[in-house]
């Protein structure tokens, strides 16, 4: 499994923590588990 992240964070030039962080993040808006954004913050994280 890991090869294949590894590739995936390859291909998206991400490192492979950062691929994991934005598969983790992706699955958390799917699934609506992040919390929600008040308006004074930003979108970058």
């Amino acid at each position: 499994m890991f090869k294949q992240i590894e590739k995936w964070a390859d291909d998206e030039f991400r490192s492979v923590n950062g691929q994991i962080e934005w598969m983790i993040n992706k699955s958390l808006k799917e699934a609506k588990r992040l919390p929600k954004k008040r308006k004074d913050e930003s979108d970058d994280s």
